[in-house]
């Protein structure tokens, strides 16, 4: 198993409601990614047709279900193109079909294709209007291990779905997200930066993993979105507790732009899930948990 990797996330502003521009920049920064370096790039939450439109209450969703796509459909196809001709893996953000039944996706695609989705299996609010719970936990293989995907509301407010992951041996969590910023609220920037940064870097913390976050940016239709995307993880100290550090992006950046970092995940080490000296036996213990149900 490798542990040298390279990431990029994007901030990216949606053209709303249209999937012809977002499809060709999504395919352009894979493109642009794989040519600096980058083995994976991460996009963000709903990036392929935009937030705003799946969360009218006014657009019927006989018509949600006509500009959504399966995941062998042609977006994905598309973008499948890029991954296999620089081997590198994309995770995407956008409303899944499957009959007629819409979730909150993110698909995996890589070096011969499309792998897979994880539907979102906590829709916050007005998402569950359009939107089914997805069920099941989802992980890509990679030359690098597991990779782990949540989504949004899944990473800041449930944190057993990292833990779960933690515990299948993936080291590196991706987030694609969507997190508003209130403007033109006064303190708007300091209230989305002290949701949206904490909760990640709490995962870090807890976790020993690396997370990376895409966000959107910029205006929707009706929403601003904070940007912020980042690659985090363990920081070397010379004490035994764990700390963070910031490997790309800026959580106070709202541009669209692209960050690149190359990282060590031998970092992340499993303490929690490791026997211990002292005990013979791990930290965690999901056998006690389960008796909590």
């Amino acid at each position: 198993m490798k542990d040298i990797i390279s990431v990029a996330v994007v901030n990216f502003k949606v053209k709303a409601a249209d999937k012809e521009n977002n499809l060709s920049r999504i395919c352009g920064y894979a493109e642009a990614a794989a040519k600096r370096g980058a083995d994976l790039i991460l996009f963000p939450e709903m990036c392929l047709y935009g937030y705003d439109y799946y969360v009218d209450e006014n657009i019927p969703q006989a018509e949600k279900i006509q500009t959504a796509e399966t995941i062998d459909g042609p977006s994905c196809q598309a973008i499948a193109e890029i991954t296999k001709k620089y081997g590198i893996y994309a995770v995407i953000g956008m409303a899944e079909r499957q009959d007629e039944v819409l979730y909150n996706s993110a698909v995996a695609i890589g070096p011969e294709g499309v792998i897979g989705s994880y539907r979102k299996m906590h829709p916050f609010e007005t998402e569950s209007i359009w939107c089914e719970k997805g069920t099941k936990p989802f992980m890509f293989d990679t030359p690098w291990g597991p990779v782990s995907v949540g989504i949004c509301f899944d990473t800041y407010q449930f944190p057993e779905l990292q833990r779960y992951y933690c515990g299948q041996g993936s080291r590196l969590y991706l987030n694609p997200t969507a997190v508003i910023e209130e403007i033109p609220k006064e303190g708007s920037r300091q209230a989305f930066i002290d949701y949206y940064a904490p909760t990640l870097e709490y995962g870090v913390l807890c976790n020993t993993i690396y997370v990376a976050s895409a966000n959107l940016c910029g205006t929707d239709i009706v929403d601003y979105f904070g940007g912020g995307s980042c690659v985090i993880g363990p920081k070397i100290t010379p004490f035994y507790e764990t700390n963070l550090h910031y490997y790309a992006g800026d959580k106070d950046n709202v541009q669209e732009e692209m960050f690149i970092a190359t990282i060590d995940l031998s970092l992340a080490e499993r303490r929690l899930f490791v026997d211990k000296e002292i005990t013979g036996v791990p930290d965690y213990r999901p056998d006690i948990y389960k008796t909590f149900l």
